[in-house]
């Protein structure tokens, strides 16, 4: 294994040590009102990181070049997973929680724009990679890759879900900016997307709120610009270095979901600036390590493929540190290695360790004469 990819287990190691232990604190009176013990939940995401642990370990150890092979099957698996969160039949199996229909409930729950994220950039990869120079071209270049996205986000909105059909899309753009589109073409779609993205925001009283309530936290509805409130007094408390761990109040009831979408709230009122600058560092590190990794890649595929699974998981991060900060609008967007829910929690080992792959001096592949990624190439 490179010194790069050693790097990046450590650095989610200590990702992950830290999540586990600001969720505790986050989630602790949450589990007690729900008449459960103060460690429910961080007991829960225990069961999802020892699977992820597993998964990680297979995905480390895997020839990620495979996964060019399963771009495709990738993608329709979860096009069929999305499509039945939405269908009207289907809601034995997709319960609506929360006002929207996210979740796949086949024994275990799960979230299937998750792998979904994982999808866009094995397949926006594939099809940069197999059109070569003709993905320079509008129409039979960059249409066939927005209207498979495109199917994907408007599955997305109907959850509804637009903080992750933003991600789709985010996604893809990453990909195809890593793989020479043309910038011209970004610009001129982008400039016939906004009057649909307006139109989708102002259909949508939530997000028409949360914008609303971004620009003006005070001169918004109580219901909208609550929990950017709560987070900006959970934050600003902190001061510099935090009121101490498990010593902070917003996630006494002040603040909603303290432990999943609000989770960097409890980070910068117990942690501080200190706490908040941990955390950029932490994933700042994630970022150069993926980076260093796409660049020394045995292959073309695999270069786009390490660049959008460190994109994904960085850009998840920034965008949620933006969020409780106040420097974003609210959306849904978890934490990486922190939030509470297990379908996030192994989708990002699973990238991970797809990335450590990647980094390896060797292939890594199953077998008799399969090699260790835990150990030196």
């Amino acid at each position: 294994m490179s010194v790069d990819a050693r790097a990046l287990v450590l650095v989610v190691a200590v990702l992950q040590a830290f999540g586990l232990a600001v969720l505790y604190s986050a989630s602790v009176m949450v589990s007690m009102q729900e008449g459960h013990g103060s460690a429910s939940y961080v007991l829960r995401q225990l069961t999802g990181v020892a699977a992820s642990l597993a998964i990680f370990a297979i995905a480390a150890k895997a020839d990620a070049e495979r996964w060019r092979k399963w771009a495709w099957p990738l993608m329709l698996i979860c096009l069929v997973l999305m499509l039945l969160t939405v269908l009207p039949f289907t809601q034995g199996i997709a319960p609506r929680i929360n006002g929207s229909r996210r979740w796949i409930d086949l024994g275990v729950t799960f979230q299937a724009s998750e792998l979904a994220k994982l999808a866009v950039v094995v397949w926006t990869a594939m099809l940069v990679i197999k059109k070569g120079d003709g993905l320079r071209r509008l129409t039979k270049g960059l249409l066939p890759f927005l209207l498979v996205i495109g199917i994907l986000d408007l599955l997305a909105i109907l959850e509804p879900d637009l903080s992750m059909a933003m991600m789709f899309t985010l996604i893809m753009g990453v990909v195809l900016f890593a793989g020479g589109v043309r910038i011209g073409h970004f610009v001129v779609l982008s400039m016939l997307a906004i009057p649909f993205l307006w139109h989708e925001i102002e259909s949508r009283q939530y997000a028409l709120l949360r914008m609303t309530s971004f620009l003006d936290p005070g001169a918004a509805p109580r219901e909208a610009g609550h929990q950017l409130m709560q987070s900006l007094i959970a934050v600003g408390s902190g001061g510099a270095l935090g009121v101490g761990y498990g010593q902070g109040r917003q996630q006494s009831g002040f603040l909603p979901y303290p432990y999943s979408d609000f989770i960097g709230s409890n980070v910068g009122e117990e942690w501080g600036f200190a706490g908040m600058l941990v955390l950029v560092v932490l994933f700042t590190l994630y970022s150069i390590l993926g980076f260093r990794i796409a660049q020394q890649a045995r292959s073309p595929f695999l270069t786009l493929v390490a660049i959008g699974l460190t994109a994904t998981t960085v850009v998840t991060a920034f965008l949620h540190i933006g969020v409780v900060t106040g420097l974003l609008p609210t959306t849904g967007l978890t934490l990486p290695f922190f939030s509470y829910g297990r379908s996030n929690l192994l989708v990002s080992w699973l990238m991970t360790g797809i990335l450590v792959n990647i980094g390896s001096n060797r292939e890594r592949l199953f077998g008799e004469g399969a090699t260790d990624p835990l150990r030196s190439a």
